[in-house]
């Protein structure tokens, strides 16, 4: 009978390991099985890929292979987990300029309740990192545009006043400055067509980020947007919540993006005094949209300032740093897409915007 049962554990056992084995040939994630000495254990196919390693380096302590994942300190990062239990969860940028979501998880035994070593994962996100410094600077150059264009007209318009009240201040005998005068004006208006042509022909040369509508994933617009304003939730202790009825649509990624991250970082920014921003995002179906809602427990906006919240350059409160054009960007967006934005807010309770965008984009 003993015999029998230590058959029975063997080939369960055995079943297991196969299972294991299985997984291990067949996972498309780069994995690492680290011991608490610090020896490597196991990895998966796809890490022996991206990071060079061969079946010999199993059983070498890390330190010996570190090079090859090229990220100083990840010997730090495994002590860490072994010591605190606790999963670490970071974005790396190896010496080879790739970007990786690298999630470090305790192996816990379970009879002892003591952590036995890590399983490091790898999610290479370099195109995902590229594509949000792209928009980053996309953006940038937009206000950075709108500043210079504002700034460019700004000075002839005020010449351009001054000189008409002086034309106007003019005796009706006193013609011998009116051709300087009138030099002045066409100078102005020379240097606002220059300024306009500029901004003209720099649009011409920008189809290279024109983009078209594809079926995208909502979860991953909100990674995204988790990821650009990674600083300001640490900063904020933020926590952003998710209701995702509509999980794919199509629309404009670059769009979308730039949609959900004014949002969001909008809430953050106009947080209340004293307490951390809860922010929920939420998509469903109404009535032949996609709806995207962005609710916060904000400082809210007074009933007055509803109507003017999407204006450019309009900003309610000036303690919060910003340049007054995130809203009105997002409303650009919606409503050159054929959809709608909404907002509803009570002071000291919060904010609610929703974007209501037609099913065919």
């Amino acid at each position: 009978m003993k015999m029998h049962d230590q058959k029975l554990q063997v080939s369960a056992l055995t079943d297991l390991n196969e299972e294991l084995e299985n997984y291990f040939r067949n996972t498309i994630i780069p994995q690492l099985f680290i011991d608490a000495s610090l020896t490597l254990r196991k990895f998966t196919p796809p890490a022996m890929k991206q990071f060079s390693l061969q079946e010999s380096d199993i059983g070498k302590p890390i330190a010996d292979v570190k090079e090859n994942f090229r990220f100083p300190s990840i010997l730090e990062n495994i002590q860490q987990v072994i010591d605190s239990g606790e999963i670490l969860e970071k974005e790396i940028q190896t010496i080879d300029f790739r970007w990786y979501q690298m999630n470090i998880l305790p192996y816990i035994v379970r009879k002892s309740n003591k952590t036995n070593g890590v399983i490091i994962t790898f999610v290479e996100i370099t195109m995902r990192i590229r594509d949000l410094k792209e928009q980053e600077r996309l953006i940038a150059e937009h206000e950075l545009l709108l500043d210079t264009i504002s700034h460019d007209i700004k000075t002839p318009l005020t010449s351009l006043g001054l000189t008409i009240e002086m034309l106007k201040a003019l005796p009706d005998k006193s013609m011998e400055r009116f051709p300087l005068l009138l030099e002045k004006v066409e100078n102005s208006l020379r240097k606002m067509k220059d300024v306009i042509f500029d901004l003209t022909d720099s649009r011409n040369h920008q189809q290279k980020y024109k983009a078209f509508p594809e079926l995208i994933s909502f979860e991953h617009i909100v990674e995204d947007a988790r990821l650009t304003l990674a600083p300001q939730i640490l900063e904020s202790g933020a926590i952003i919540n998710t209701e995702i009825e509509v999980s794919e649509m199509m629309f404009v990624r670059r769009k979308l993006r730039s949609i959900v991250y004014n949002l969001v970082n909008n809430a953050i920014k106009y947080q209340a005094a004293g307490r951390a921003p809860i922010i929920t995002i939420r998509t469903a179906l109404e009535e032949g949209y996609v709806t995207i809602t962005v609710s916060d427990n904000g400082m809210g906006i007074a009933k007055e300032n509803l109507n003017t919240v999407f204006t450019k350059f309009q900003r309610l409160n000036n303690e919060v740093e910003g340049t007054g054009v995130g809203l009105y960007l997002v409303r650009e967006i919606v409503d050159y897409a054929g959809g709608k934005i909404t907002v509803e807010s009570k002071i000291g309770k919060g904010s609610s915007f929703k974007v209501h965008l037609k099913l065919e984009h």
